[in-house]
């Protein structure tokens, strides 16, 4: 096969790579992103260096070492430029932002199992849609509990409770 050849078919892939990268941002996301981007872009050569994304956490409280800064361009460094490009980082941040959003339901779970145990018991979840937000009557509770604990075990485990926060 062809140099040429060779090279055509990588940057074949190499498109359809990228293209995969921007599915599922949406254009408010993409406007974000590349906003933050060019912030961090230090220099303007569009690309992100690990001394740019260090300058950068830094501004924002985080104080990662050189390694961790790598190990974090290396992680998103699809092309091997050891540079983060913008394709790059729309994937890193849609990474942190489904990141955020697990640790999001991980902290609502915590809230709900009032007793610590790793389970919202049905006494729990009572407590807290009866309480918090809108008021649901005992036999509403009773059903969307029943929905929920897909095990039957009278208890929402961490996987049911997922389920239920991203149905």
């Amino acid at each position: 096969m062809s140099s040429r050849r060779r090279s055509s078919m990588f940057n074949r892939w190499k498109q359809q790579n990228r293209n995969e990268q921007f599915e599922g941002i949406t254009e408010e996301e993409m406007i974000e992103y590349k906003e933050a981007f060019h912030l961090f872009d230090k220099d303007g050569n569009g690309s992100i260096s690990s001394k740019e994304l260090g300058v950068a956490m830094r501004s924002l409280g985080q104080n990662p070492t050189e390694q961790e800064l790598l190990d974090m361009v290396n992680e998103v460094d699809i092309d091997g430029s050891g540079t983060i490009d913008f394709p790059e980082f729309c994937q890193m941040m849609k990474r942190m932002s489904k990141e955020n959003d697990s640790e999001m339901i991980r902290e609502a779970f915590r809230v709900f199992d009032r007793d610590g145990n790793g389970y919202i018991t049905a006494e729990e979840f009572r407590y807290f849609m009866t309480h918090m937000g809108e008021q649901f009557s005992d036999q509403e509770v009773d059903e969307i509990m029943a929905e929920v604990d897909i095990d039957g075990d009278g208890q929402i485990n961490y996987e049911e409770f997922v389920k239920m926060m991203t149905a």
